[in-house]
C-alpha cells in the first residue's frame, strides 16, 4: 500500500520568559500510515533530536481555540501583532513552552488534511478489512456449527 509523508522544517521559539525566547529548529511530520498522529522533532543542543507525538486533531483544534490537557496543550494567541500557536509540553524530564508561526503550521496542517481528510483516518489503517478477514468463516467452522450430539427429538441423526 502506498503511504504519503508530509514534512515541514520550521523554526519554533522556546519561551524562557515573557521577555526571552530562543530559536529551536524543528521538523513537523505526518504519515498517512499513522493517520491520527503528528510527529515533531526538536533539534536542541543534544546528539539526538527530541521527539513528540500527539493527535493531529489536537493541533488542528489548537489553531482555533485552546485545547488539550495533561502532557500537551495548544492554543492560539498574538505576540507582537503576529498570530502564533503556543504548545505547552510536559514530561517527566521537564516542561517546555514553544511558540510556532500559525500561518506555517496551518499551511502544513492543510497539506495533511488533503492527504487524509478528517473522518477517513480509520480507512487508512485497513482495520475494517483486517477485522473482516479475521472474522471470516473458515471451512472448519462448519464442523463447529453442527450439533455433535443430536437431541432425542431429531430424526435420523439430524
Amino acid at each position: 500500500m502506498h503511504h504519503t509523508v508530509v514534512e515541514r522544517e520550521l523554526e519554533l521559539k522556546l519561551v524562557l520568559s515573557p521577555e526571552r525566547s530562543i530559536p529551536v529548529p524543528a521538523r513537523l511530520g505526518y504519515r498517512s500510515d499513522d493517520p491520527f498522529a503528528i510527529h515533531i522533532g526538536f533539534h536542541i543542543d543534544s546528539d539526538h533530536p527530541v521527539h513528540w507525538t500527539f493527535a493531529r486533531e489536537l493541533l488542528v483544534e489548537g489553531v482555533f481555540r485552546p485545547c488539550g490537557h495533561g502532557d500537551v496543550r495548544v492554543w492560539p494567541t498574538k505576540v507582537g501583532g503576529h498570530s502564533v500557536l503556543l504548545m505547552a509540553l510536559s514530561s517527566p524530564d521537564g516542561d517546555a513552552l514553544l511558540e510556532a508561526p500559525t500561518a506555517q503550521v496551518s499551511a502544513w496542517l492543510e497539506r495533511t488534511l488533503r492527504v487524509v481528510p478528517p473522518g477517513t483516518e480509520g480507512g487508512q489503517l485497513g482495520i475494517d478489512e483486517a477485522l473482516a478477514e479475521l472474522l471470516a468463516p473458515l471451512p472448519a467452522d462448519d464442523l463447529w456449527l453442527r450439533d455433535p450430539w443430536p437431541s432425542d427429538e431429531s430424526k435420523d441423526g439430524e
